[in-house]
Parts: structure tokens; sequence; C-alpha cells
């Protein structure tokens, strides 16, 4: 979600209970466009981060801190000299603007008090820190914003300050029904865009999560609506409103693919059953404790639009917590993909060209199925063949194999026996490309089936060593050139996930093909389960039985951590195949991780990894 101005009203709300009154009694600027403030407020000591980055403006609290330049910029020491014991009054947003304005009380050098502001814009590209005089005179900005740069406004020293009013939008929290039903209703645009379009702080996210709330689709045009709708419509958002007001804020963060309570159905055992779950859970923690797939969205009000969708919901106490988590969880994934980005190139480039072949030698194999009948022409040639005329460029005669007539195309050029000779020839040829593309297929769909497997294990990476096993093995199957190390071979420190079921048990989640190969053929022993995804690449997940009956809540645990670590991850039900570990075989001369097992058990499982992990 964008950084919104409802977003911003929660963190306001946070930060006049945390650092309003307090003094700063530090100020960093570790990078060109971000400052940290140390900030005292009686016993307890914040950190304010604030990033005017055009790609990612933030401003929350946290416990981290950055290095900062051996010489401080001149921004920076501007700050230092005018408020570098300064006293917050007043922390505020001016009505939902993506806006958060510090009033700043100190001392200047006659010993006098004198007041400024330090006004942080969080507006995507434009997002900017300015610090003023009291009325309002800019002293200066983190970025210097010229006429040449903007005819709406310059923002440089000794200019005024003012928001830029661009666009014709309305206060949410200052409008009037009548205002809201003429601006927003009498829209000619889809309900949620006029919301957004026409209220200042309100994100894409949130005009449809109004409509939701109201029970009024999104798409439907605005002024189509009727007068109930509308005014339906309005008491929703007058409403919540009222929360922002009160400050009744719940920062939450959704994760794709999870359904947190997700069960498993386990139909072809019917020993065994599942129940069925709520579709989402709250939970508050530090990340450690949560394994979580990729964030989609955070906000400091309940999303239920989501409901229904296999997201899962986690809680935060404050704000600033839940930016600190999404924006770490987001940059660990961007990190990730950008380490892995090269590796993924090769692997995809290998499969398209893999399959490309293999859809050629298909329609090869395809053309190959005309053989027998080249061959009954021949045999009926032989047969029947005295009885041709010289120069006919057909024979029609009875095919003794099924009773029926048969039409036989000849070559008029040729004898009877010549034709004959020629159609053997090309049943023949076939029968030995029939005979060559059967192991060239099989060849082609094992190493298909050894990169889409590859192909997922760079999907489940999360840390950089994760990518270490993964470029042994591309390497060891010549898809990249081998490296030869002067020094040591990168340390392999990567291992599987490790579980804990809610009944105590040890399951184990491979990461790669090797990390599977070991779980699988050294980790387990023969009465421990092994579960898999069906027909598709995957984890192996190890459930140590340790000489006991598993509950049928491990199977449901373990089955929806098979389908979470493969390839059906997206998918809403995944069928899981499950045996004990005695039945499951390596292939002979196939690649690491890669087994048979001729008898298993099967349960449907939703995709969830709601365990937590055991570091």
């Amino acid at each position: 979600m964008a950084f919104d101005g409802i977003t911003v009203a929660g963190l306001v709300h946070e930060l006049k209970h945390t650092i309003e009154g307090g003094r700063i009694s530090k100020i960093a600027q570790p990078e060109k466009d971000e400052l940290l403030f140390t900030i005292k407020n009686y016993k307890d000591s914040y950190r304010l981060l604030v990033s005017a980055s055009a790609s990612l403006p933030l401003l929350y609290l946290t416990d981290a801190n950055k290095p900062s330049p051996l010489t401080a910029p001149n921004f920076c020491m501007l700050l230092r000299k005018h408020i570098g014991n300064a006293k917050i009054l007043e922390v505020s947003q001016p009505g939902l603007e993506r806006i958060v304005e510090l009033k700043l009380e100190h001392l200047d050098e006659m010993g006098d008090v004198c007041r400024k502001r330090l006004i942080v814009e969080l507006m995507g590209k434009h997002s900017n820190i300015i610090f003023c005089r009291e009325d309002g005179t800019i002293l200066d900005s983190i970025k210097h914003i010229s006429a040449q740069v903007s005819s709406v406004r310059e923002v440089l020293p000794g200019r005024a300050y003012f928001i830029p009013q661009t666009t014709d939008k309305s206060d949410p929290l200052t409008i009037t029904k009548e205002q809201f039903l003429e601006a927003v209703c009498g829209a000619p645009m889809p309900t949620a865009k006029a919301l957004y379009s026409k209220l200042t702080g309100i994100s894409p996210v949130m005009g449809e999560e109004l409509c939701h709330l109201a029970s009024i689709d999104g798409d439907l045009s605005a002024n189509g609506l009727s007068e109930a709708e509308g005014v339906h419509l309005y008491h929703t958002f007058a409403r919540t409103m009222e929360d922002i007001r009160a400050g009744a804020f719940t920062p939450n963060i959704l994760y794709e693919g999870i359904d947190p309570e997700g069960s498993a159905e386990l139909p072809d055992d019917p020993d065994r059953s599942s129940d069925q779950e709520g579709a989402c859970r709250q939970e508050e923690g530090p990340l450690t404790d949560w394994s979580e797939g990729e964030p989609v969205e955070f906000a400091v009000l309940p999303l239920t639009c989501f409901e229904g969708k296999t997201y899962s919901a986690r809680s935060f106490s404050s704000v600033s917590s839940m930016l600190q988590t999404y924006y770490a969880s987001k940059n660990t994934i961007t990190r990730i993909r950008q380490k892995s980005s090269d590796l993924r190139r090769i692997v995809q480039t290998a499969l398209e060209r893999n399959q490309k072949k293999y859809d050629l030698q298909e329609k090869q194999l395809k053309d190959t199925k005309k053989r027998e009948r080249y061959k009954i022409y021949g045999e009926l040639l032989n047969t029947y063949g005295y009885g041709i005329e010289e120069g006919a460029k057909e024979f029609t005669c009875l095919d003794y194999h099924t009773g029926t007539d048969v039409k036989i195309p000849l070559d008029p050029q040729m004898t009877a026996r010549e034709n004959a000779q020629r159609f053997f020839e090309k049943y023949n040829k076939l029968k030995r490309t029939y005979d060559a593309l059967n192991g060239l297929i099989q060849d082609t769909k094992r190493e298909i089936d050894h990169l889409e497997s590859i192909s997922a294990a760079l999907d489940i990476a999360l840390q950089e060593a994760d990518l270490v096993q993964i470029r042994e093995e591309l390497m060891e199957y010549g898809y990249i050139k081998k490296r030869y190390f002067k020094g040591k071979k990168p340390k392999v420190t990567s291992k599987p996930f490790h579980y804990l079921s809610s009944d105590g048990f040890h399951i184990y989640v491979g990461k790669n093909n090797y990390q599977n190969e070991e779980l699988t053929f050294k980790l387990a022993t023969g009465n421990d389960w092994w579960f898999h995804a069906k027909g598709m690449p995957g984890s192996h997940v190890i459930v140590k039985a340790e000489g006991k009956e598993l509950p049928d809540r491990v199977f449901e645990e373990a089955g929806a951590l098979a389908a979470y670590y493969s390839k059906g991850r997206d998918s809403e039900k995944v069928e899981i195949d499950y045996i004990q570990k005695k039945s499951v075989k390596k292939v002979a001369g196939a690649a690491p991780g890669f087994v048979i097992y001729h008898t298993n058990y099967s349960l449907v499982a939703t995709p969830s990894c709601r365990l937590k992990e055991v570091t």
C-alpha cells in the first residue's frame, strides 16, 4: 500500500504518545535524503527515521542505528546548529495530507526562546524534509526545488512554505454529507476511484475497503449509485473518519499465499479427518517468530476486502513496528531476487530451450505413428501386387488384419514390388526414429523436471546462503561454468527449514535438491513420514515420528507445508502424496532429490506455513 494519509494519521497518533514533549539529543544524516533523530522523553529514548527517498519515503520509530558519514552534510549541520537540543512541542498532520509537522522550541545564541518547524512531506517522488521558521519561511530543505524543476512551488531558503494544491480534493476529516454526495457520488468514474480521486489521503486500497464495508461494488460508476447507496457509503466513510479522529488504529500486514488456519483434507484415508478452521489469524510478535510469505499490503485499519482469499493478517502494537517489519521483509525479498537474478535467467533460458526441444520431439514422435501403416501397405502389395496394372496410381485390396478394404497410394513409375520396398524403407526409417525419440524425450523430460525443481528452489530462497547449493548444482550439471577457487570454497551455511508441529513433532523442509536428498536418505529413518506435492516440483517434507503414531493434525500441518513449498503455492488446494520413508527409493542415475514410490496415501492441503520455525 502507498504511504497514504490514513497511515500518516496513525503514525502521528503514535508519535504524539512517544516523542511529543521530548528533546532531540542527536541528529544524523546516514544517507543523502535520510535523517535519524535520537529523542529522549523522560526515561525513554527513541530513534526516529525520516527518509525523503523518491522511491521509498519513510517515517517511523526504529531500534536500529545506522553509521553516519565522517563529515556531516550541510543540512544535517544546520539542523544540529538550530535544533540540536530542541524540545518537540507538537507533532501534527494538516488535514489528512501525507505530511508530518514537528513544532520545535530551542534557545538561540543569545539564550532567547525560538520556535522552528520541521516538515516531512511523504509524497513519493516529491517527498522532502523542509526546515522552517515559525512564520513558515524556509531556512533549508534536504532537496532544493527551483522554478525550473517545479512551476507549482519553489522549495528554497527564504521562500514561504505552503502546501501545494495541485488537485481538487476535499479534506475527508471536514467534508460534510452534502459535499461528499456531490463530490464523490456525483463523479463519473468507478466508486472506489472516486473516493481516492476526490478525497485527500485516501489510497486505492482504502477506496476499495470503504466500498466493501458499504457492500458496494467499487467498479460501479459513482454517479450511478442510488440515493440510499450514496448515503450508506457516506455513513460508512464517516464512521471510518471517526475511528481516525479517535485514534482507533489497528496496524496490520497482509501476507500473500498463506491461509494461517489452513487445513488439509485426507480423502484417501478414511481413518483420518480434518477440521476446517477460520480464514485469518491475527498475531503479534517479532518477525523471527513468524513464518510468512511475501507481504502485499499494510494498513492501520483492518482490510476486510481481502476476506475469503488466501492471505494472512498479522497485527502489530505500533505503526512503526508494522512499517519496519513490512519494509524489512520487502527489502529482504527484493535483495534476494536481485542476487538470484542471474541464476533465474540461466535456469529460465535452459528451461525454455528444453521445452522447445521437447515440443519438437513430441511432434516428430507423433509423425512416426504412421509407420505401421507403411508396413501393412508393403505386406499387402507383396501379397496382392501381381494384379496391379502398369502405371496405376492407387490399388484397393482387402486388409486381412482388419477385414476391411484399404486404398494404397502408388508411384506409377514403379512396379508393385518396388512400391512395396519403398513402403518398407519408410517403415524402417520411422521405426528407427521412434526408438531414438523415445529415449531422447525421456531425457529431455527429466532435464525439464530437474530445471523446474531448481526454479522452485529459487522461489523459496530467503537468504544469499540459500543460493550457494543451487549454484553448485547448476555447475555440477553444466548449466554454468565451474569455478576454481584459489582459496576456500564458499561455505554452505544454508540448512533445511525446521518446524515444530502443534503436537511437538519435528518437521524438516528441504530448500533445494541437495537438501531434499539429504533429508530423505540421511536424516529420515524407515518409519518417519515423507510428504511431497503430487506431480509438481516442490520440497521434500520429513516428519520425525520417533517411533510414535502421528496425530491427524501433524499430517495436516506437514501436508500444508509440502503444498506451500511447491509450485502450487498460489493454488487454493494442492494434492499431496505421503508415505513412510522406507517406501521411498532413489532413482539410479537421477538428479539429486528425485525419488520413486509405488504405494502411497494422498491428502488435499491448503498451502500454508503457520508453524513456528525452530532456530
